[in-house]
């Protein structure tokens, strides 16, 4: 029989068994598009997650200090980082370009009596260009303005006082603790920043010199750093290990970059991948299980074809042969529609959750792949076993 024949053959045998076929393809078909579905889901949750390292940048370093409570309290917080010291570090090295010294506090904030939900962070202007905080109205604080009772308020804090029927709150005055504050500036919304350890939106932003006298708690444990490009990193850090322990010792340092953030992630998205590939391969194995129980039914109704094909001359591998075809054929059917499938429902979970949706090459193809050696692996079994009959047998079948 040639390679046409046996292709013909096995399509008008299973046209004649459409239920049982279609049957057998949406196994396949779920499983494949399971597959592709889940596996660019998780590469597009990763890119999301991504590009908002990559947006400010591989060269930023992250240095956080806290008090070592292994230590007596005293010995501990002999001596913090001064503003004068941190706005420094960027002399230790100069792969250093600038540095963004900041506080955070939380503090009882309203605003014409009512009571705002926010967060208090002291910082300069070099935050700012750091984050690349982009202003909807007014100016950033700076360290020009000393202590002056100025704020920037986050987008969220903007709606809050929107709320309140105030649409131009610039010149107005907000309450932090007991102090007086003027909103000098309103920030553009700002998107999430895993980087940076609080939500800008629902911040308001003093001065960082008056921030240090709003609290006793209040004092300097964050520094942002933006690194000259393909700067030596370790060596960053240690410069700025033996400086902080220089200038404020007892303290217990944390730093963190961009650029190893980004490549864990990376390493983490292979993990993730793997994993969410199994979780599909679940259901295309269920799905390929199915082909092989509806081909050993197959073989079973044909009994006496394949016994009249053994008696006009067939040899057992061509009877192989047209069953193995026949579940490749079903499984070649199933990958396409899975394939068309799961990147579609891919789409509607980008749309669903505001992601940027793009079509990855590896997910479609190894659903693909997968789905037609599912097919093989599992039609094998059916063609052998139909290979296998006694053509007398076989004949003798009703």
């Amino acid at each position: 029989m040639t390679p046409y024949t046996n292709m013909k053959s096995a399509a008008n045998n299973l046209f004649s068994a459409k239920l049982r076929s279609l049957l057998a393809v949406l196994g396949i078909l779920i499983g494949t598009a399971s597959v592709v579905a889940l596996v660019s889901s998780g590469h597009l949750a990763t890119q999301q997650a991504l590009a908002q390292f990559k947006s400010l940048g591989t060269n930023l370093l992250s240095l956080s200090i806290y008090n070592d409570y292994q230590k007596p309290q005293d010995q501990a917080q002999q001596r913090k980082l001064s503003l004068t010291n941190a706005l420094s570090l960027t002399q230790i090295s100069p792969a250093i370009k600038l540095a963004a010294p900041y506080t955070s506090t939380y503090a009882n904030v309203t605003y014409q009596g009512q009571q705002l939900n926010a967060s208090v962070i002291g910082a300069d202007q070099t935050l700012a260009t750091i984050l690349n905080l982009q202003l909807q109205a007014g100016r950033f604080v700076s360290l020009l303005d000393h202590y002056e009772p100025y704020c920037v308020i986050g987008q969220q804090i903007y709606q809050q006082i929107q709320a309140l029927g105030i649409y131009k709150p610039i010149g107005t005055q907000i309450t932090i603790g007991s102090n007086i504050y003027t909103i000098i500036g309103v920030l553009d919304n700002s998107p999430e920043n895993g980087f940076f350890t609080y939500d800008i939106n629902q911040s308001i932003i003093i001065p960082i010199s008056v921030s240090i006298l709003l609290s006793k708690y209040s004092e300097i444990n964050n520094v942002i750093f933006r690194l000259q490009e393909n700067a030596n990193i370790d060596a960053v850090k240690t410069a700025l290990t033996n400086k902080i322990n220089q200038v404020a010792p007892g303290k217990n340092i944390f730093i963190r970059s961009a650029k190893e953030i980004i490549e864990k992630m990376q390493a983490q998205q292979q993990t993730f991948t793997i994993l969410l590939g199994v979780i599909g391969g679940i259901s295309l194995l269920v799905g390929g299980i199915g082909v092989m129980n509806i081909m050993l039914v197959s073989v079973t109704e044909r009994r006496r074809e394949i016994g009249i094909r053994r008696a006009i001359g067939a040899k057992k591998s061509d009877i192989q042969l047209l069953f193995l075809i026949e579940a490749v054929i079903l499984s070649l059917i199933g990958g396409i529609g899975g394939v068309i499938l799961g990147i579609a429902a891919s789409y509607v979970i980008a749309d669903f959750s505001h992601w940027p949706f793009m079509i990855f090459v590896d997910p479609p193809l190894i659903g693909f792949g997968v789905s037609v050696a599912i097919g093989i692996f599992f039609g094998f079994y059916p063609a052998y076993r139909a290979a296998q009959l006694d053509p007398i047998e076989a004949l003798r079948t009703e």
